[in-house]
């Protein structure tokens, strides 16, 4: 086994994840507009209830131009973030705050990842964040590259999207990706 790729966290980390493809089913070309159309991905909820206990902040970042292109309104995508909130706590899990990016990427300085924007916003919301002490998981190029842009540790979930952008680590979920970090311990 080569011990050079393991990942030890403790409670001074970050979890930073990626929503659509990452947490639920991503719509390929479209949006997940409402609450009907969000479906968690198999045990998704799950990996949550095992962050509580590795990590100190559980965090989402997400891109969410449907808003911004006005497939959707922000009322929309704060009834989805509520739902997935209430259905993680159910579980026994822990989010702390959803963090989201209604810009278009055509827009000039708009706060969409790879650009830290809204990671600069959780550092201003929980100071003692420490992003050599924490961990992006994404399934796009703008997810991993949002990371390695902070200096973060970065974990791909293999979806549809190809990526050209290498992980430090790779996985099929993010329920494989929260017992790997349970084995690890």
């Amino acid at each position: 086994m080569d011990f050079s790729n393991l990942l030890y966290v403790d409670k001074h980390w970050t979890l930073f994840l990626d929503r659509d493809g990452v947490i639920n089913k991503r719509i390929m070309n479209g949006y997940v507009t409402t609450v009907e159309e969000f479906e968690f991905n198999p045990l998704a909820t799950d990996a949550f209830a095992l962050f509580k206990t590795f990590f100190d902040r559980v965090l989402v970042v997400t891109n969410q131009q449907g808003v911004g292109k006005e497939i959707m309104t922000e009322g929309n995508l704060l009834d989805v973030h509520a739902y997935m909130h209430e259905r993680i706590k159910l579980a026994g899990g822990k989010l702390d705050k959803v963090y989201f990016s209604t810009d278009l990427k055509s827009k000039e300085n708009n706060t969409r990842k790879p650009n830290p924007a809204m990671a600069m916003q959780a550092k201003k919301d929980f100071p003692e964040i420490d992003f050599s002490k924490s961990i992006m998981v994404g399934d796009t190029d703008s997810d991993l590259m949002f990371g390695k842009n902070l200096g973060m540790k970065t974990a791909a979930i293999r979806t549809e999207e190809k990526l050209t952008v290498e992980a430090d680590y790779h996985f099929n979920s993010l329920f494989e990706f929260a017992t790997h970090i349970v084995r690890e311990q």
